[in-house]
């Protein structure tokens, strides 16, 4: 099996590289980057035979499915995707290659599922699957693995938190871009759109975590989940940016203009407020604190069984990387073993067996700390 990591020399990219290399059944992984400096590579994947860099621009349609056209899958972690995601997934099916990403923006979703894109990979006989790194991804995942155990799925609430410590590249584009303008959520048995970091709330998350404020983001599974667990009638994501300072200071900053993307002019020179903003972001001051190296998910997930009412609850802490790039390289593996039969566009929920992945997350060493709550009427 051939994989091709686009976006293969950023955090992600590598994340999902340096697991594709300890499988047998990988013979070879290209990192395909803009950027193919070998300096930005870790040393385990430079010293690796089965890897080896190309340079790709994913705006090169062509130049995107010459290359995909000789590799099994194409992985892609070339991000922001609200900016990638299309075009990637569309180079993907017209060179009839299976697709994946870790896409956490909903406006390219939105477009996958509703353009031509699904039809076009159902024709191909292609999966397209997006969303599969850590959230949207494994969360996902584990809402399936608690929906298949209830007989009735109500709410869904999705949170998660990351320290900057872990932030770079393009991931810094999401943190902003998420927070912007009218957001999708499920509310009450409908899509809805909220003002993007409004909603606030508290959630308890693992240590070294602790106590954490919430807003509502712009992630894809409002749009995706209701899809497959019918009848749900609420799902609910909402995350932060830690230390808590910098969640604070973005929200002062899209509320006075400073994230606007209308143009201004500063000495005769046309400005965008919001690249600045993220062009400042990107250089804080190391004397700032940046929080610890691990970021959390939190999955909650209400429903009926039996005639009783249960709350199940999953919790995990880690590093960013690896967390978002496990799952990747693991639907990577199951495509190749036919575990993934879904043609089309679909989303993790909708195709990844969760006993099948969660054995393989937790072989990885993952840690998911569970726990289920059940109430019910005393019966006489």
């Amino acid at each position: 099996m051939q994989a091709l990591v686009l976006g293969g020399t950023g955090g992600m990219g590598q994340g999902v590289a340096r697991d594709l290399i300890k499988q047998d059944q990988i013979k070879k992984v290209i990192l395909g980057d803009i950027n193919t400096d070998p300096g930005r590579v870790q040393e385990k994947l430079r010293a690796s035979e089965k890897v080896s860099l190309r340079k790709i621009d994913v705006n090169d349609h062509n130049g995107m499915v010459s290359v995909i056209k000789d590799a099994d899958v194409v992985i892609n972690c070339a991000g922001p995707f609200y900016k990638t995601a299309v075009a990637v997934a569309r180079a993907a099916v017209e060179a009839k290659v299976n697709y994946i990403d870790i896409c956490d923006d909903y406006e390219a979703t939105e477009i996958l599922f509703a353009s031509d894109i699904d039809q076009a990979a159902r024709a191909a006989g292609i999966t397209v699957l997006t969303g599969m790194g850590s959230d949207p991804g494994t969360n996902n995942v584990i809402v399936k693995w608690y929906a298949n155990q209830l007989d009735r799925v109500d709410e869904i609430y999705l949170f998660w938190v990351v320290s900057i410590a872990e932030l770079s590249g393009a991931a810094w584009d999401h943190g902003l871009h998420m927070t912007i303008g009218n957001i999708p959520q499920y509310l009450d048995g409908k899509l809805e759109y909220v003002e993007g970091g409004t909603g606030e709330e508290t959630a308890e998350f693992l240590e070294p975590l602790g106590t954490c404020r919430l807003r509502y983001v712009g992630h894809p599974q409002p749009l995706t989940i209701p899809r497959y667990i019918k009848g749900v009638r609420n799902v609910v994501i909402k995350g932060a940016l830690i230390p808590s300072w910098v969640d604070e200071l973005i929200r002062e900053q899209r509320e006075t203009g400073f994230l606007s993307q209308e143009a201004v002019e500063v000495k005769g020179t046309k400005v965008v407020p919001y690249d600045l903003a993220l062009k400042l972001w990107e250089a804080i001051p190391k004397n700032r604190d940046r929080g610890p190296q691990s970021s959390g998910l939190k999955v909650i997930v209400k429903g009926e069984r039996k005639g009783k009412q249960v709350t199940f609850t999953a919790d995990i802490v880690g590093r960013m990387a690896p967390g978002t790039g496990l799952p990747a390289s693991i639907a990577a593996l199951m495509l190749d073993a036919g575990d993934v039969t879904v043609k089309g566009v679909v989303a993790p929920e909708g195709c990844i067996d969760p006993e099948k992945f969660l054995t393989a997350l937790i072989q990885r060493g993952a840690k998911i700390h569970q726990t289920e709550t059940t109430k019910s009427m005393i019966a006489i």
